[in-house]
């Protein structure tokens, strides 16, 4: 096949754009939030760092999906022989699964209670809960939601352009800016709202690098891309779209360390996350919040029940058309695991929120394992991880493992509180 032109590329973009408009969900713009209206950009190294090791991770499962025309789930069944190491990785795979995408589910349906609780503050939160629940089983169990994603994710892009847009009409410190992105600093106190720097840090890595789009992506390619050529088309839209789902997760950042950072608000609530949008939209950004957050939280809620049931599925071997049984029990259980939560834990939704996301990022490095595992299989020939690569992936692991310890206490101590809530 040909090298394509530039234009065949843009209309090759699909994938990456799915699994950037997947992470900016409603834990990115409250992560985000938090953190620019605790600490001002003093975080935005996080996001830059983040954002960089999608785009390495994410093609390594973009690569992996069109050369082997399959899902990571079932090459990582492939990739190990043994078969009691096979299933050691397969039990793993499945409780990290499992516990990200269920504590991520766990932060859709509590984004999609904020979206709702900003235009009506006194709605109760079981009707709401009973709502998403109900609506997301609907759209899974029919098969028939791609309308409505697509509908979403055109009100989180709006919602996305509309923070990159208030940036440049807010009153922002673009030194600081710069100094934020290339000086990787943790506060030294907890400042507003009491939240652990390291585990905000942590949060914005686990809200941006995503576990299970991985999966997602290697699917997602699998069945867009055809040809082994195709994989320049594929790194394209892995760089471009998830470059602008970064730097949109850097614009709400700065908003809100423009707008609501020494001002003592402590974002509890959509209400506190819309002042971030005030110098644009003035009375309306309360209602741009709340439809971002709802329309975010929704669509991500039938994301990561989905991409659950092909990881599960595939590394089990089974079956995974969307009628299947086996199919729906997982992203049944997924659904049902982020609903309860929500309800059981809800008491402080922007806590829940951030420890969702701070979940993932320590499980992060076990799922980027498994993606430099198979990327480097020689099953993969010439389009196997080169040097570059590695070596990236490695310094991105070794990183994550870093924060990831450095996190857990404060990572444990947050569950503690939601427990004790």
């Amino acid at each position: 096949m040909a090298q394509s032109t530039l234009v065949e590329k843009f209309k090759n973009i699909g994938p990456g754009a799915l699994v950037a408009a997947g992470f900016i969900g409603p834990g990115t713009v409250t992560t985000c939030t938090v953190s620019g209206a605790n600490y001002g950009y003093t975080m935005l190294w996080a996001l830059l760092f983040a954002t960089v090791a999608t785009i390495i991770f994410q093609e390594m499962a973009a690569r992996i999906g069109i050369i082997s025309q399959k899902g990571l789930g079932e090459k990582i069944r492939e990739r190990i022989v043994n078969p009691a190491l096979r299933w050691v990785a397969i039990v793993i795979v499945i409780v990290a699964i499992f516990v990200g995408n269920v504590a991520y589910e766990t932060g859709n349906v509590t984004g999609g209670i904020l979206g709702l609780q900003s235009f009506a503050p006194d709605l109760p939160m079981l009707p709401i809960v009973a709502l998403i629940g109900l609506a997301g089983f609907a759209c899974l169990w029919i098969g028939s939601y791609q309308l409505v994603e697509k509908i979403l994710t055109a009100i989180v892009v709006f919602m996305g352009a509309v923070f990159f847009i208030t940036a440049f009409a807010s009153p922002v410190d673009w030194g600081a800016v710069v100094s934020g992105l290339f000086v990787p600093t943790l506060p030294s106190t907890e400042q507003t709202g009491g939240t652990s720097p390291i585990l905000v840090a942590a949060g914005l890595i686990g809200t941006t690098v995503v576990p299970y789009n991985l999966f997602l992506h290697a699917s997602g390619a699998a069945e867009r891309f055809k040809d082994p050529d195709q994989v320049a088309d594929a790194r394209f839209d892995a760089a471009l779209s998830i470059g602008l789902g970064g730097i949109i997760s850097m614009a709400i950042l700065v908003c809100a360390a423009a707008n609501i950072y020494g001002t003592g608000v402590a974002v509890t609530n959509g209400k506190d996350m819309a002042i971030a949008l005030e110098p644009l939209l003035g009375g309306w950004a309360t209602y741009m919040i709340g439809l971002g957050l709802l329309a975010a939280g929704f669509s991500s809620v039938i994301t990561a029940s989905l991409s659950a049931a092909y990881a599960v599925n595939g590394v089990l071997g089974w079956g995974k058309g969307l009628k299947d049984l086996p199919f729906k029990a997982v992203w049944l259980i997924v659904l049902l695991g982020g609903c309860f939560m929500a309800v059981a834990f809800g008491k402080s939704p922007t806590q829940l929120i951030l420890t969702a996301q701070a979940a993932n990022a320590i499980l992060l490095p076990v799922m980027a394992f498994f993606v430099m595992l198979c990327a480097n299989g020689p099953e993969l020939q010439k389009w196997r991880n080169h040097a570059f690569a590695n070596a990236a992936g490695v310094i991105i692991i070794a990183v994550t493992i870093f924060i990831a310890y450095r996190n857990m206490s404060s990572f444990i101590a947050s569950v503690q509180k939601l427990l004790g809530a």
